[in-house]
């Protein structure tokens, strides 16, 4: 399946990259905002495409990436905080829709998920899915992962989703999505540190977008979209950046249509002072 840049039309209008200029994808996945901005910049300009699973980088790292490139500061960077079909199909458990083992880290030198469910306690292990994972159900999925882990180690994904499923009521939301949904999520988010990693960026972006650089970051996390929003806002308040997008730009209906993903896509959008 090949991978759909969101809001890609969006991305463009507010970066505004010209020919000779340098930007920065921090989350490079599929490549399809990549290949736009490298068109735009041209021959004369530059793309650092970083992705956590293909380059060993994370975006969290710019400032130290940046120094041992020599590259200095970039006129613009783009965050597309999203989760691309390349992750799902990677074999490292990030979908219960096929049984894989249970790894779901982006660095293939990370602790697998199925061991760090083995060393969490039932009240961190429920902690994480209702912070991470809006997950009203969190005690009860908690306590039978964690009992389950107890007897013999939670091994593949379709293991951990029937877990998840069997600790639910059988009328789970109506059946609009399945039981294990938000639970990977939130376990996802918690193993690769995704969070503390966009809070990181966050606190230097002048270490990273020159002056008049712009940036997009593109959450589809209502956490991770609070985020961006109070460090754009606490930033606007100092003098620091200029707020684009009074308020998030997110798809239409013609996008969402043809790429159903974009649906929980927020953009939001400033530029460095």
């Amino acid at each position: 399946m090949p991978h759909t840049p969101v809001l890609l039309n969006e991305v463009l209008e507010r970066l505004d990259p010209k020919p000779g200029e340098f930007f920065i994808d921090g989350t490079a996945g599929g490549g399809g905002h990549t290949r736009a901005l490298e068109e735009k910049v041209g021959e004369t300009g530059r793309v650092l495409a970083i992705d956590w699973e293909k380059t060993g980088e994370n975006y969290a790292d710019l400032p130290k990436i940046l120094a041992a490139k020599n590259f200095g500061k970039a006129d613009g960077l783009l965050l597309d905080l999203g989760f691309s079909s390349e992750q799902l199909e990677s074999g490292r458990g990030f979908t219960f829709q096929k049984d894989e083992p249970l790894l779901m880290t982006y660095d293939p030198e990370g602790e697998p998920v199925r061991e760090i469910l083995q060393e969490l306690t039932r009240e961190e292990l429920e902690k994480i899915i209702r912070e991470l994972g809006e997950e009203r159900f969190a005690r009860p999925i908690a306590r039978a992962i964690y009992e389950k882990g107890r007897r013999k180690p939670i091994a593949t994904t379709f293991e951990l989703a029937e877990t998840i499923k069997n600790a639910v009521p059988k009328s789970y939301e109506r059946g609009r999505i399945h039981p294990a949904t938000r639970t990977f999520q939130a376990i996802r988010i918690y193993v690769n540190h995704e969070l503390e990693n966009l809070e990181r960026l966050l606190q230097n972006l002048d270490k990273i977008v020159n002056a008049g650089g712009r940036i997009v970051i593109i959450a589809f996390h209502s956490l991770e979209d609070r985020l961006v929003k109070n460090y754009f806002r606490d930033y606007a308040k100092i003098g620091r950046l200029i707020i684009l997008t009074k308020k998030p730009v997110t798809a239409s209906r013609e996008e969402i249509f043809k790429n159903p993903r974009s649906r929980s896509a927020k953009l939001r959008a400033a530029q460095m002072l």
